[in-house]
């Protein structure tokens, strides 16, 4: 008879002795998310973690001296490693490091200079989000009200990214944006940290036809641990298992991973959001309960989760890190 502590028990061996690889942590003093909490999911078992760096409120200036700051970082810490390749990615797991790959959410800090993708790449940016909430030179964001769809020049910086190696990522970007970059990539994309529509209809939330669509690019839907996008203010395991499992039966386990997103101190980070009505709409209502985030350490109980609802080994290995790992493989040069 298999008991919960039998579940856990192989659950916890099972997350031990795989990649664990989450796209998504903003590095963020204004919500407690600074460089010492790297040691939390270090402590929690991940092996890579990718920094939100620049994105849609940055220049290209100000994207180079984050990406200069967080390079001298990692590469001053021994427990660290910047990750430029998955082979970086494995030897982390290998050597009980955390490795840390970096990303920017927008791309505003191009600044229509599709000659900066290759210099940010070269200096270690290994994925972008496409639009953050608002519309950008690329397109549509998720926040606005329409959504023109992709723009020509967000063609053009979509074949750049596939040439240089850069992965294409859809989360915060508007539906029909998302879908057309979806047609326009030769390569596999991501919707990094967004939960499904079809739960909770959410602006921030993919339906199942992005879900397809980003599937059909060899791509994956990473689960995000708000409780906004979740619909649950206590950010419970089960509702995140609920979100992740949709993805699973709509596209199949080998087009799901993670993109916690997590945010420390949450409380902070709601304040700062009820600034931003235009980029977060619904903030402004008084009845808006702010946000909550899953913690690190839940990870084992989703690896526990998947098992207790008949997901193998295999497919659970490939949710916590070894989808990511093929499709770097793929997309990165």
């Amino acid at each position: 008879m298999t008991t919960h502590a039998t579940i856990h028990g192989a659950a916890r061996e099972l997350y031990a002795a795989s990649l664990v690889w989450d796209m998504v942590w903003p590095l963020a003093d204004f919500a407690g998310n600074d460089w010492p909490k790297l040691e939390r999911f270090r402590a929690a078992g991940y092996s890579v973690i990718s920094v939100t760096l620049a994105g849609d409120n940055h220049n290209a200036s100000q994207a180079l001296e984050m990406v200069a700051a967080a390079r001298r970082h990692v590469q001053s810490h021994a427990d660290l490693r910047l990750i430029t390749s998955v082979a970086d990615a494995r030897l982390a797991k290998r050597d009980g490091e955390l490795g840390v790959a970096l990303h920017f959410e927008g791309t505003r800090c191009f600044e229509r200079n599709l000659d900066l993708i290759e210099a940010f790449y070269a200096l270690g940016v290994r994925h972008t989000l496409l639009a953050f909430n608002q519309t950008n030179s690329c397109g549509g964001g998720c926040a606005e009200a329409s959504d023109g769809g992709l723009s020509r020049y967000g063609r053009s910086l979509i074949r750049e990214m596939n040439r240089v190696g850069m992965l294409l990522d859809l989360s915060h970007t508007g539906r029909l944006t998302s879908l057309q970059a979806l047609d326009a990539t030769s390569v596999p994309a991501v919707f990094s940290h967004s939960n499904c529509a079809a739960l909770v209809p959410h602006f921030r939330n993919v339906t199942d036809e992005q879900i397809r669509a980003c599937a059909r690019t060899g791509g994956l839907v990473g689960v995000s641990g708000s409780s906004a996008y979740l619909g649950d203010h206590a950010v419970s395991t089960d509702t995140l298992f609920r979100h992740l499992d949709h993805v699973v039966q709509l596209a199949g386990p080998q087009h799901a991973g993670l993109g916690l997103d997590i945010v420390f101190d949450a409380e902070r980070l709601s304040r700062w959001m009820r600034l931003r009505p235009d980029e977060w709409p619904g903030v402004e209502d008084p009845n808006w309960p702010g946000v909550r985030y899953a913690m690190p350490e839940q990870v084992v109980d989703l690896t526990a989760a998947m098992l207790a609802h008949g997901y193998t080994p295999d497919a659970v290995r490939g949710i916590l890190g070894g989808n990511y790992e093929r499709i770097c493989t793929a997309v990165w040069r």
